[in-house]
């Protein structure tokens, strides 16, 4: 990846395609998510990451590598230093005072943490979804969308990106007709989706999901499980959760942490049927945790 990517100023839109990242001006037109094609993912390489709340040592020298265009589950018992690791990725860590990180955190070949990179544009390229549902209350359906395109400066017609990502995240056929009502008067589920939509709408190379499901009723969690299923064939996936039947569900591979530390990282079968490590047999199995 050309390190112009990230330096550039927030205001160069830049859509994915096969060939990786260009301008908007130059991208073709978008398919539609029935349509769409596979994408070339996006690498994420992590390299002696640790991660401080002033001297509280909270993540510990990890190296882990997320596969692009899969998903990989983080787990581990509360306190265990999984969403703080998944923060460090796009640097929200940063933001909470007297935090900080150390080590390297690669988007293909590219230092996210290097001196010349923009930050903002890190952010975007590294989308977020949190535990609980966030929708901009005083904003409507359509406008939650738009609000990262219209932040970013991004050219083009918002409207139809905002359609394209109401269809990616599977909600277009539920608001269609309702576009200009109050976000916030969704089902927990469908605000969870209009999230998912927002963060798309600015076209991200990787999506972080910090337990983008624990508020949710099970019906709502299987449409979210089944959207990161379509949404892996476009984007790199890294969920935090809690459920070791959805983490068996959804994720390619499983990474355990404990303390602070990676325990293991494998295939998501393997980490569940024949795990290498003793402790990470003894979470899975849930005797303790």
């Amino acid at each position: 990846m050309n390190p112009d990517d990230l330096t550039a100023t927030p205001t160069e839109p830049r859509t994915m395609t096969d060939a990786g990242p260009t301008t908007q001006a130059g991208a073709p037109p978008q398919a539609t998510p029935e349509t769409v094609a596979p994408a070339q993912g996006h690498a994420i390489t992590l390299r002696k990451l640790s991660a401080f709340y002033g001297e509280t040592h909270a993540v510990k020298e990890v190296n882990l590598d997320y596969a692009a265009n899969r998903v990989t589950a983080m787990i581990g018992p509360s306190g265990c230093g999984k969403s703080t690791l998944v923060r460090c990725i796009n640097r929200m860590h940063e933001e909470i005072p007297g935090a900080h990180a150390t080590g390297e955190v690669r988007l293909d070949d590219l230092d996210l943490y290097d001196d010349g990179v923009d930050v903002v544009s890190v952010r975007r390229a590294v989308g977020m979804v949190f535990q609980k549902p966030n929708p901009f209350p005083t904003m409507s359906i359509y406008d939650n969308v738009a609000a990262g395109l219209r932040l970013t400066g991004t050219r083009g017609d918002t409207r139809e990106r905002v359609e394209q990502s109401l269809r990616g995240a599977g909600l277009w056929e539920e608001v269609k007709d309702r576009l200009n009502q109050p976000g916030i008067g969704l089902s927990g589920g469908q605000q969870q989706r209009l999230c998912i939509a927002r963060t798309i709408a600015v076209e991200p190379e990787v999506i972080l999901m910090d337990e983008p499901c624990s508020a949710l009723d099970p019906i709502a969690t299987l449409r979210i499980e089944e959207l990161i299923h379509d949404l892996k064939q476009r984007y790199t996936i890294v969920i935090v959760t809690h459920n070791m039947q959805q983490a068996a569900r959804v994720a390619d591979t499983t990474a355990f942490m404990l303390a602070g530390e990676m325990i293991e990282h494998a295939a998501t079968d393997k980490i569940f049927s024949k795990p290498d490590d003793s402790r990470t047999e003894e979470y899975v199995t849930g005797k303790f945790g």
